[in-house]
């Protein structure tokens, strides 16, 4: 197994570099000089100039294989009734992911995107579906984070490192934009933890309610996040420390994929709370990963709105989706295809004969 220690996470915010500006800015003169209104496109123009620079080039190359993978794991607070769901359904659901029946399923085929599941910590014998997705197991759920760790050091950096390899895989593969997805009946609330460490929100303003959840289970859950808080709170030196204190080993995992793309100069598009808590982790060990990551929508969880804001991203869409597995993301995707064609196949004014109206 991978050591992931301090000395390593400072070679990986190293290894992180800036989009590239001279492209940025090439992009930002090809779009003044689109056959149409400066400005008229709106937040389109914005998104092609971020495509652009992350892939850079200019006019920016059309999205062909963008990656969904749904990070799935068990959280032992959620036997704490922190979540209207049971436990047993994000066994049930991988398998669902794994037939093609979940919603992330149909939105990667609207979107042109595929999907790969991962069985990183559900409390489920998997082992019946094709190896691929367990083959980065790193135990059968986590620990119940309001009594004590989620994980141990070993399995966090374990989790991390899983992560870091499987960004690597689908890179080498071919994938040319990444979107990581989650899976885990109560994943909110260690999300909402880590949130509430990284950020110094209260807990009340970053509990939500979940899958539905009542005002007793509200309670529940706010007292699991506060307990978790208080002991990540004297974590926050070292990120793999903090992700097995409160966190767990998808979102472990999840954070080490978002920051292993960031090094390999892929694009991602983030999607809800729990993807949004695994990269303020990565934010925090390399501030400038955030330039290759585009903020795919708002939940409806406050500490999804709590984590933008630290992030200063700006979702590309609030439909009020909070079922989580890369769905926002996806829709960002569809907006973001659109944009990049604007930049790249509009024609400029001198190329259709068109008067710019500054003559």
């Amino acid at each position: 197994m991978t050591t992931v220690d301090l000395d390593a996470l400072h070679a990986l915010a190293a290894a992180v570099v800036r989009p590239d500006d001279g492209v940025r800015a090439a992009a930002r003169e090809r779009q003044a000089r689109l056959t149409k209104p400066g400005g008229a496109l709106g937040r389109l123009e914005e998104l092609s100039i971020w495509l652009a620079g992350v892939q850079g080039c200019c006019p920016p190359r059309p999205v062909e294989r963008a990656r969904v993978v749904v990070f799935a794991g068990d959280h032992g607070v959620a036997r704490s009734g922190v979540s209207a769901y049971p436990p047993e359904v994000t066994a049930q659901m991988v398998r669902n992911f794994v037939a093609g029946g979940a919603a992330v399923n149909v939105l990667a085929r609207v979107a042109g995107a595929s999907v790969r599941v991962l069985d990183i910590g559900v409390d489920a014998d998997l082992s019946d579906l094709p190896a691929d997705v367990t083959a980065h197991k790193v135990r059968r759920g986590s620990g119940d984070i309001a009594s004590g760790p989620g994980l141990t050091r070993a399995e966090a950096e374990q989790a991390f490192a899983a992560g870091m390899a499987v960004a690597d895989d689908e890179v080498d593969s071919g994938a040319d934009l990444l979107i990581p997805g989650d899976m885990g009946i109560g994943n909110t609330t260690p999300a909402a933890a880590l949130v509430a460490v990284l950020t110094g929100a209260e807990v009340a303003t970053v509990v939500g309610r979940g899958t539905g959840i009542d005002d007793r289970a509200w309670m529940v859950k706010c007292a699991a996040v506060r307990d978790a808080a208080r002991r990540g709170r004297t974590k926050t030196a070292d990120m793999i420390d903090l992700l097995a204190e409160v966190g767990g080993a998808d979102i472990a995992a999840m954070s080490g994929f978002v920051l292993q793309a960031a090094v390999r100069r892929t694009p991602v598009i983030l999607d809800g709370v729990v993807s949004g808590a695994a990269a303020l982790v990565a934010d925090r060990i390399a501030y400038r990963a955030k330039e290759w990551w585009l903020a795919g929508h708002r939940s409806p969880e406050p500490a999804h709105t709590v984590t933008l804001d630290r992030l200063q991203l700006e979702p590309v869409v609030d439909y009020g989706l909070h079922l989580g597995e890369g769905t926002g993301a996806l829709l960002a995707l569809t907006i973001l295809r659109a944009a990049g064609a604007t930049l790249a196949e509009m024609a400029t004014f001198d190329e259709a004969g068109v008067s710019d109206g500054g003559a």
